[in-house]
């Protein structure tokens, strides 16, 4: 009787025992979970700290610094999240942050690939309006190639009304030619033709100046000669 009851006494010590070495481990996989949150934070990493999540990661993975209020951790990803492109370097690959405006998501820090929610995406950039030469297509929310023009002339010269003097102000004007016509007809041509006022470098014609006087001159020359008697009436009279 004594001999069992030695024996149950050694059990329980050593359950008591065994229950104050697990303790510990237990506490700290509570506090690693309270710590890490959901996040699978040493999935994937070739160095994880206990406080700060993955510092390495393992080849072709991309470390992404999680930011939850005033604390950051890291995690090691295939494929970075939206508003990141990775970062390859041979001492660590990164998810770094697209700094393109109104981006979404890009391919490097200067190129995006997709932008936010009513822009428009043109050679890696996002634009609330496609540039001149490109129309907007609404079910990709890219600006595909639209009608394509040539360079703008000289502006030629200041006329009104067909002349180029006699007026205080005019217009000069410009044009350029449609090299590539759009895809689709629904895709406007931007202008091909603009004006803007001028001054003109002469108010006053000369040559219709000179023009004015001639004929003034020619009217009194006739004048003169309708008033001036002819020899036929001279003669005509001495015979009277």
């Amino acid at each position: 009787m004594q001999f069992r009851l030695f024996s149950f006494a050694l059990i329980v010590l050593n359950c008591m025992e065994y229950s104050s070495c697990q303790a510990p481990s237990q506490r700290w996989r509570r506090n690693k979970r309270a710590s890490y949150g959901a996040y699978p934070i040493c999935k994937g990493c070739s160095v994880c700290s206990r406080d700060n999540g993955c510092v390495n990661c393992q080849p072709k993975l991309f470390l992404f610094l999680r930011r939850e209020r005033m604390r950051q951790y890291g995690e090691c990803l295939h494929d970075c999240p939206a508003g990141y492109y990775g970062m390859r370097s041979p001492e660590l690959n990164m998810c770094s942050r697209c700094r393109i405006e109104n981006c979404e998501s890009c391919f490097s820090k200067d190129f995006c690939t997709k932008c936010k929610s009513g822009f428009y995406l043109n050679k890696g950039r996002c634009f609330d309006k496609c540039p001149e030469g490109f129309a907007p297509l609404e079910d990709t929310m890219e600006c595909g190639d639209g009608c394509e023009v040539g360079q703008w002339s000289d502006w030629g010269a200041c006329t009104r009304r067909n002349k180029t003097c006699g007026f205080r102000w005019g217009l000069e004007t410009r044009t350029r030619h449609i090299v590539k016509k759009p895809p689709k007809d629904t895709i406007p041509c931007p202008t091909i033709a603009e004006s803007r006022r001028c001054k003109m470098a002469m108010r006053h014609c000369r040559k219709g100046r000179d023009v004015t006087r001639q004929f003034d001159q020619r009217k009194k020359r006739k004048k003169k000669k309708k008033q001036q008697p002819s020899l036929h009436s001279l003669l005509d009279l001495l015979e009277m």
